[in-house]
């Protein structure tokens, strides 16, 4: 049996070892937006830690890593409960799409490091080298619409534009033009924002959600601009219940159906078809 954790926060915490038993952390990111467990924005560092927690959650992470003698850059995941207690999840063994976030706020190349444990080189960082900075938020685009259930939309792009200014980055292989394909994953870009603050980071993220132009298709876009607005997410008292608590945020007014209407529904249809 496993425990049950209602309505916990997804906290991972970035490593790199190499074959030298060099270990150290990266600090953590908040990955608790999501839908349908797939990550939507993360954060670095989460603001929803203390500094305690931040230590602990590091420590952690490094002795799961030594344990099992990895090499490589790696992310260990962990769910934490209303409680404050952290419970492991599981341990991804590669480069993770939100990497961008924790190599801006530590300025640390996350790929040189790889390069260099791949070589047989030693980290280039002793864990007391690694300071943070400031916050960091990554957004992923996808090409989706969030007022049809989020539905993929594939087809041509008539115009991009990728948002620019201080703090801003855009990873993305889209361009006016270029078509998206209905076979495969329905990102298209990540923008990645840091600020000083918190409150900053809040306002550079809208501003380059804004900025950032993708005609043709439907993106979650919009729905981002709208999550930022919330006071819940604002006050950083979010968990991944988040996005099922929020359904006016895709425009609709109304909730997903109560599970006792699921269950009404669903006694009739097998009394339809006479299971």
């Amino acid at each position: 049996m496993e425990r049950c954790i209602d309505r916990p926060r997804h906290i991972e915490v970035q490593i790199l070892a190499d074959s030298h038993g060099n270990v150290v952390h990266l600090f953590e990111r908040d990955c608790s937006i999501q839908r349908r467990h797939q990550k939507l924005v993360e954060i670095a560092p989460s603001p929803q830690l203390d500094e305690g927690q931040r230590q602990l959650l590091g420590e952690l992470a490094v002795r799961a890593t030594r344990a099992v003698s990895y090499e490589n850059a790696g992310t260990v995941e962990f769910l934490l409960d209303s409680d404050g207690h952290f419970y492991f999840m599981e341990m991804n063994t590669r480069l993770q799409v939100e990497h961008t976030i924790t190599e801006t706020i530590t300025g640390i190349d996350i790929v040189q490091q790889q390069f260099r444990i791949a070589d047989g080189q030693p980290l280039s960082y002793a864990q007391a080298d690694i300071q943070r900075r400031g916050y960091a938020m990554e957004m992923r685009i996808n090409a989706e619409d969030p007022k049809n259930d989020f539905l993929p939309s594939f087809g041509r792009i008539t115009r991009y534009y990728a948002p620019g200014g201080p703090g801003v980055r855009t990873d993305a292989a889209i361009y006016s033009g270029y078509h998206i394909p209905p076979d495969y994953d329905s990102m298209c870009a990540k923008v990645t924002v840091w600020a000083l603050t918190w409150t900053e980071l809040l306002n550079r993220a809208s501003r380059a959600l804004q900025d950032t132009g993708v005609y043709g298709v439907r993106t979650t876009i919009p729905y981002y601009m709208e999550i930022l607005k919330t006071q819940e997410f604002r006050d950083a008292t979010f968990d991944t219940g988040f996005v099922e608590d929020h359904p006016e945020l895709t425009g609709y007014k109304t909730s997903r159906p109560t599970r006792e209407l699921s269950a009404v529904i669903t006694a009739a249809l097998s009394a339809h078809m006479g299971l």
